[in-house]
């Protein structure tokens, strides 16, 4: 992918340095995995420069990109950046990307909650809106495909399930699958209601996830290691028969303290960890979605 659109890492005074704290993992030939930013990122390295997806947390952004530059043998300049979806840990590079003129690719409700303040209720935080250069200049509202370097590059909008602008992007050639915060590997998913995420749209969601992944794909979760379609398929389970659960617990007039104190989450929290967050924020959404669930009350 050629253009003016570029941002030159080394310009920037980013050294070529070892990080502390942020690990690079070469996937394929131009695919390599960097965690501990935030949350996962992958860097897709080609004749043209580098392509992210997700841009880590702003406190480790500029750790994060020297990291990146280091992964490029010739032209470390990032052309482009996906957001998986708003939340800061996946968008931390936004601006200085943005400021450089590099491509930032969104789902257009990603690039709307980014414009405006955010009050995340269970939080209790709000989080403002971010400057112009951070904000998404590229949207799509349901698929897209591109080719950079080497690499066909296939992305798609998840619905309402952890936020109402997750997408994912899939490498087909490699055979590796970035899910973003949809998928979690040892803790919860989160469908934050306050912005539109519930427990049934991360069903669908994973659900689709599922589809387009074989027994050889390589997911890369919003955090965590490298899982495989296996464990893909044990988050639909869980969230399915959790949907079904704590709707009929609803039914039958629990509320939010109730649901979390009769645990249903028992035999999934050895592989999830701590459900508290978890069921509460399910609770809220569900409750957004009564139509959907036949009607609680």
């Amino acid at each position: 992918m050629g253009g003016t659109a570029a941002f030159s890492l080394a310009s920037r005074g980013f050294a070529r340095q070892p990080s502390a704290s942020i690990a690079a993992t070469r996937l394929s030939e131009n695919l390599v995995l960097l965690s501990g930013a935030g949350r996962n990122v992958l860097a897709v390295t080609g004749s043209d420069g580098i392509l992210m997806v997700n841009g880590g947390s702003p406190e480790q952004s500029a750790e994060l990109l020297k990291v990146v530059a280091a992964q490029s043998a010739s032209n470390n300049r990032v052309q482009a950046l996906l957001n998986t979806d708003w939340y800061p840990d996946n968008t931390g590079s936004n601006e200085a990307l943005g400021k450089a003129g590099a491509k930032i690719i969104a789902h257009e409700n990603t690039k709307l909650w980014l414009g405006t303040d955010i009050n995340v209720e269970w939080q209790k935080r709000t989080y403002k809106a971010r400057p112009p250069q951070a904000i998404p200049n590229q949207t799509f509202y349901t698929t897209g495909k591109m080719t950079f370097g080497k690499e066909e590059i296939q992305y798609g909008y998840l619905g309402q399930a952890h936020t109402d602008g997750d997408i994912y992007v899939f490498f087909p050639g490699p055979n590796i699958l970035m899910t973003g915060d949809v998928f979690s590997a040892g803790m919860y998913p989160v469908p934050d209601y306050c912005t539109n995420g519930w427990l049934g749209g991360l069903v669908t969601a994973t659900k689709t996830l599922v589809g387009l992944t074989d027994m050889k794909t390589r997911v890369i979760p919003g955090t965590g290691p490298v899982q495989s379609r296996s464990n893909l398929e044990a988050q639909y389970e869980m969230c399915n028969t959790l949907k079904t659960r704590i709707a009929e617990m609803m039914k039958s007039g629990k509320g939010a303290r109730e649901i979390i104190a009769a645990a249903p989450t028992a035999e999934f929290d050895k592989t999830w960890g701590d459900s508290t967050v978890f069921l509460s924020v399910v609770y809220r959404g569900m409750w957004s979605h009564v139509r959907e669930l036949g009607g609680i009350v």
